[in-house]
């Protein structure tokens, strides 16, 4: 059975603006300067939601509108609600005719693996936009205005659906400089220099010195939260970054890295496409999934 809501519960968007304005501002001046409206429309309008739900939203205190326990909570959920109205008429404003796909990248796999890809699905995709947003780490479909991620890790995201993308080898990579001026050999040789770490894959060095049996205790260094920045503290002399090969294809061909030890290692973890399963058969992302299925598996990583 469809329910419709009661529209005693669906307050204008006038309202729900005016009250999302006092509420970040904490005035009611500020936020008809803001809305371009006159204070007493302004207060009108924070009244009549107030009347239309039945609860106080606003402590007021001289010239200061102060949020309720209740308004408070209800701030966040409109914020968020108006945000992505404005998201969705925006898409649809910028591409009427056609579908929007909304994707959140890994930053690195982003610009390195995917955007050169991406004109061949556009060219014959030609009435799909797609949008890219940074997410590093996996995130709740339901709050977030996002079609489908790129995901690196386990086969596992709550709430979602996901496609095998393909695998990764690393390798620990550094300056030629950096290797010329500290003896390394072996695999065990690396914990007596500089290392570097991504936040998104805190025991990457772990797994490595473990599957090149090196015997370790802690495993310190510095931190980083994208492969790109990674790689240009490494390229300037500073350290050892565990790197995936595909990713950093060109300056290990240039010669900026090179391989401290000739080790690589293929990643436990895998590249995934996900998705929310209710999202599967919109026809934008159908059409992103066959794609980067099919161009993955023509051009593996590892």
């Amino acid at each position: 059975m469809i329910m419709i809501t009661s529209r005693r519960f669906l307050p204008s968007i006038s309202h729900l603006a005016a009250f999302a304005a006092v509420a970040r501002t904490g005035s009611v001046t500020a936020a008809a300067r803001e809305l371009d409206l006159t204070q007493s429309a302004v207060s009108r309008q924070v009244s009549a939601l107030e009347e239309q739900l039945g609860v106080e939203l606003f402590l007021r205190e001289r010239q200061t509108m102060r949020l309720t326990l209740a308004g408070d909570s209800y701030a966040r959920e409109i914020r968020e609600a108006l945000r992505r109205i404005s998201s969705a008429s925006l898409n649809l404003r910028a591409n009427p005719h056609g579908g929007t796909l909304n994707l959140a990248i890994l930053p690195t796999f982003g610009t390195r693996w995917l955007a050169p890809r991406l004109g061949r699905f556009l060219a014959a995709n030609p009435g799909v936009t797609i949008n890219l947003a940074t997410r590093l780490s996996p995130f709740d479909f339901r709050l977030d205005s996002i079609d489908a991620a790129i995901h690196f890790g386990h086969p596992h995201w709550p709430g979602a659906e996901l496609a095998f993308l393909m695998s990764e080898r690393t390798v620990p990579a550094c300056s030629p400089d950096f290797l010329k001026q500290h003896r390394i050999s072996e695999p065990q040789d690396l914990l007596t220099v500089p290392l570097m770490h991504l936040t998104t894959r805190p025991d990457a060095w772990e797994q490595w010195f473990a599957g090149n049996g090196v015997p370790f205790e802690n495993v310190h260094g510095m931190l980083f939260d994208q492969f790109a920045t990674a790689a240009q503290a490494a390229i300037a002399g500073l350290g050892v970054a565990l790197l995936p090969t595909f990713l950093m294809q060109e300056e290990l061909r240039r010669g900026d890295l090179v391989a401290a030890v000739d080790r690589e290692m293929e990643s436990r973890e895998r590249y995934y496409l996900a998705f929310p399963p209710e999202r599967a058969d919109y026809a934008p992302l159908a059409a992103f999934r066959d794609w980067i299925v099919a161009e993955a598996a023509a051009n593996p990583a590892a």
